[in-house]
């Protein structure tokens, strides 16, 4: 070996050093690879900054709006069920379908025209046809504008985590999974926004049902013109007072250096700060790398070179590059896994939970809107130091993400089979505490570790491969639902047992991203 390879070789370890990557292996294109070190140490550099806090926020609406609609959906079924005289899970089913299409197209349009388009349109997609819904005038129409925003919705966090994540610093990137305080807010604020509207403005439940005009059931009605209205002054707030760039490590994957070195010294400014990224240092790295690939022909350091190299084993596209090598196959793989049985378990259990209960003697005397509203507030409050636990325990040296992950996805699942046992209200809302603190802190690694371990130039798409997946196998719990015997048990334990499992799979991701730099 020449004495020039061995001082690249060299000074390419040293950058790999100064990050820690995730991926050590030959899993990304080499070029790639050291251009995203450059930056990373770049943004290192730079720190945590006022760009980075107030990306926080922004960010975290998506959180917010994730958690939210759904729970909306869940809060509004019983008045719209009253007035229309419908089967429920034909509304969940509209949801499902439309978060199913919005996490399929947000995250894989990210990658192709870019994170700032999609990252400004989801918010005011959402609100706008929210504020519409509540003018529906059939079941039908409900229905339908609920799948649109739906569509909006699955946009969310396959575009925000890719946003947040490559723009903070290595050494913050814990706070990805502290991003999920946002998801338990969004929990917290539907019922306490529902609380008083649809306790207050909704048909008297009665056995048999009575029957229920709109003029006595305008409740749900005001509750999505309020939670449209937020929707769209969360827009408001990311589009027109929040100016975000778009995200350097995607312009550097798409052959952009120029305009990826210009947006880190608009953050390095936003900060106060300066910073001594050149473009000759994205060259100067592509070029390192280059002569560890071939040391006698020189190579094009532009993407449409990494995209040739790439296509000598497989497709150019960025499906495929999620596959590159049996290491990163295996992470994708399990990460789909993971996604597809949360995605079944967690509404399985939420769509048969109640009517099980109610028929298996827990009829506990007390289904007072005021104390429906008041558990699921508990529930709520529960959740937000679940979501701040979460960025604790993933910094852990001997927990990791994997560790976290592991955990809290297995005693997510004990609590949902402990629920069954529930004869009495308070004891139902124990379990259902216990329940609400381990899946905040489930679902705030995995919206971290998805991201993290997936390659900026390809993020999006793999956000939304695994976003499709746990949408996919959502669809099927009101399926069930419409279908199956409501009082049995065996969807519960069912659920419950799918937790477990995936507590255990989760040990087998391959790559731990704690104390590493995504790339």
């Amino acid at each position: 070996m020449s004495l020039a390879h061995s001082e690249t070789e060299e000074k390419i370890d040293n950058l790999q050093a100064e990050t820690r990557d995730i991926f050590t292996d030959d899993s990304l294109d080499p070029v790639y690879q050291a251009k995203a070190r450059i930056l990373n140490n770049a943004l290192q550099e730079i720190g945590m900054g006022k760009y980075q806090w107030f990306l926080f926020v922004v960010a975290g609406f998506g959180w917010l709006s994730d958690n939210l609609w759904p729970i909306v959906t869940g809060l509004i079924l019983d008045p719209v069920v009253n007035e229309f005289n419908v089967l429920g899970p034909w509304l969940k089913l509209a949801q499902n379908l439309g978060l199913l299409v919005g996490a399929a197209f947000w995250g894989v349009s990210s990658d192709v025209w870019g994170r700032k388009w999609a990252f400004n349109i989801t918010l005011g997609m959402t609100g706008l046809f929210a504020i519409a819904a509540g003018g529906s005038m059939n079941y039908v129409a409900l229905c339908s504008l609920a799948a649109v925003w739906s569509v909006g919705v699955g946009g969310n966090l396959p575009v925000d985590s890719a946003v947040f994540l490559e723009f903070i610093p290595a050494s913050h990137q814990y706070l990805l999974t502290v991003l999920s305080i946002w998801w338990a807010l969004g929990q917290l604020l539907g019922s306490l926004v529902a609380w008083p509207l649809i306790a207050n403005y909704s048909c008297p439940t009665t056995v048999p049902p009575s029957p229920c005009p709109r003029s006595s059931n305008e409740g749900w009605r005001y509750f999505l013109f309020t939670m449209g209205g937020l929707m769209m002054l969360l827009w408001v707030i990311r589009f027109f007072v929040f100016d975000m760039y778009e995200s350097p490590k995607y312009l550097m994957g798409r052959g952009r250096d120029e305009q990826a070195v210009e947006v880190v010294h608009k953050v390095a400014a936003y900060n106060g700060k300066t910073s001594n990224l050149t473009i000759e240092d994205l060259r100067r790295a592509g070029k390192l790398a280059d002569t560890l690939v071939d040391d006698d022909a020189p190579m094009d350091t532009s993407v449409l070179a990494a995209v040739r190299r790439k296509m000598e084993m497989f497709s150019s596209n960025h499906v495929q590059s999620l596959f590159a090598t049996r290491k990163m196959a295996w992470s994708t793989t399990i990460l789909i896994i993971l996604w597809a049985f949360i995605g079944l378990a967690f509404p399985l259990y939420n769509s048969f939970v109640t009517y099980f209960l109610a028929t298996r003697g827990a009829d506990f005397g007390d289904s007072s809107t005021y104390i429906t509203y008041r558990n699921q507030v508990i529930l709520s409050v529960i959740g937000v130091p679940g979501a701040l636990m979460a960025g604790y325990f993933v910094e852990l040296p001997y927990l990791g993400r994997r560790g976290t992950l592991s955990i809290f996805t297995v005693l997510t699942g004990v609590f949902i089979l402990a629920s069954t046992t529930a004869r009495t209200s308070n004891a139902l809302l124990a379990w259902n505490c216990g329940y609400s603190y381990t899946s905040n802190v489930m679902y705030g690694v995995l919206y971290a570790i998805s991201p993290e371990l997936f390659p900026t130039k390809d993020r999006g798409t793999g956000n939304a491969i695994v976003a499709t997946a746990n949408r996919v196998f959502g669809v099927m719990a009101p399926i069930i639902a419409l279908y199956a015997n409501l009082t049995t048990s065996v969807p519960i334990w069912i659920s419950g047992a799918i937790f477990i499992v995936a507590g255990f799979i989760a040990l087998l991701l391959p790559f731990e991203p704690r104390g590493h730099a995504s790339l």
